[in-house]
């Protein structure tokens, strides 16, 4: 690969084949046969690295994996068949019963069932707090083993000073990771400022187009090492080539879409702020964080008293009713339902969130035509009132 500064040059860049396909060929092994027992034997002894089983090993991942350490400035990445199989992967590779974990408030539902239904019965103590006392309580890490963070937060979009975080961090000698799936390697490179393990849903913005599940996990050589030493191959949530090849495509529209999703959020922005069935927005302002370098399309409303919101929900013409975000398509979410699944009936008050509050996945359609079917749809929705 040539030096270049322009991550979207970066990621127009692949790997080489032998017949010029501009593509990366899917590798659709299982395993992969060795020419002789020597060859056999160094690989199986860990003193070759070439590809040995799919399960912990693929040419098509072994790319994915190359172009994500790149674009977040790491050593090295690992993908997983899921966000949250990167997630409880990643973080069971290092922690074990009787540690302790810091965990941000308002962190992606099912990260807080990871940690509440799994990780807290086995011994593990977690703690919650909000996440910008990461950053202005040099002392709130002492006595913990892992630090985890999101900057910005599932839900609210709230932000940290993230290299005040991993100082802190470096001086209780704690572990940090954050989920940097909004901000996308286009707009947060975490690991330059001194946070040690980033973590992606790849479902979002680095696939873009909604037709792949997927994780990744980027960091250095040794911590990539243990995870691929210890839970990769006995948890099993491996990457599989076809979704790595998705990724990959998805990786080289990755700058040109998460550019046009900014354009439409900050047109979204400027007209919530003046609209009187708007109570309050949360998107993160450039300046909320240092480093971070633009604004997904991903942001959060809180209607109006006025509006009702199962009314607003039904009138959406354009915007789709549904989980997830990242991809070409616009949705919203209501506080209300993103909160309240899997019997947990009680989450929108235990972590604070307003029930008033649509989270709103702007996607590529035309800007102009998302904001008309918006705003006819609070409209309506303050009209069955």
């Amino acid at each position: 690969m040539i030096e270049t500064s322009s991550l979207a040059t970066l990621l127009a860049q692949v790997m080489d084949d032998p017949h010029g396909a501009v593509n990366p060929p899917i590798v659709q092994s299982s395993l992969f046969a060795f020419d002789d027992y020597n060859a056999f034997e160094a690989r199986m002894a860990g003193q070759t690295d070439e590809a040995l089983y799919t399960r912990v090993q693929n040419p098509t991942v072994a790319a994915f994996e190359n172009l994500m350490a790149q674009a977040e400035k790491g050593e090295a990445a690992v993908g997983f068949a899921s966000g949250m199989a990167a997630i409880s992967s990643t973080i069971l590779a290092f922690i074990k019963a009787g540690d302790r974990i810091a965990c941000i408030e308002h962190v992606y539902p099912d990260t807080y069932r990871l940690m509440e239904r799994l990780l807290r019965p086995f011994g593990v103590e977690i703690d919650y707090y909000p996440v910008d006392a990461f950053a202005n309580e040099p002392d709130l890490l002492k006595d913990v083993q892992l630090a985890y963070l999101e900057s910005p937060t599932s839900m609210v979009m709230a932000t940290t000073d993230l290299a005040r975080v991993a100082a802190h961090a470096r001086r209780h000698g704690v572990l940090t990771m954050i989920d940097n799936s909004w901000a996308s390697p286009v707009f947060q490179n975490p690991l330059s400022f001194g946070i040690d393990i980033v973590l992606h849903s790849a479902s979002k913005y680095i696939s873009g187009h909604s037709d792949t599940v997927a994780g990744v996990v980027v960091s250095s050589q040794a911590y990539i090492a243990r995870i691929r030493d210890l839970t990769l191959p006995l948890l099993g949530g491996k990457l599989a080539p076809f979704e790595a090849f998705l990724l990959i495509r998805g990786l080289r529209s990755l700058s040109a879409r998460m550019r046009q999703h900014e354009e439409t959020a900050e047109l979204f922005i400027k007209r919530l702020k003046a609209h009187p069935l708007v109570s309050n927005i949360h998107a993160p302002e450039l300046d909320s964080s240092p480093g971070l370098m633009g604004r997904a399309g991903l942001i959060s409303v809180e209607l109006s008293d006025h509006v009702d919101i199962p009314a607003f929900s039904d009138a959406l013409k354009l915007f789709r009713l549904g989980v997830s975000w990242g991809g070409f398509e616009s949705l919203v979410i209501p506080a209300r339902i993103a909160l309240a699944q899997a019997g947990d009936k009680n989450s929108v008050q235990r972590f604070g969130v307003s029930p008033n509050l649509v989270r709103v996945n702007l996607g590529l359609e035309d800007r102009e035509d998302l904001w008309t079917d918006f705003e006819q749809a609070l409209t309506l929705g303050a009209n069955k009132l």
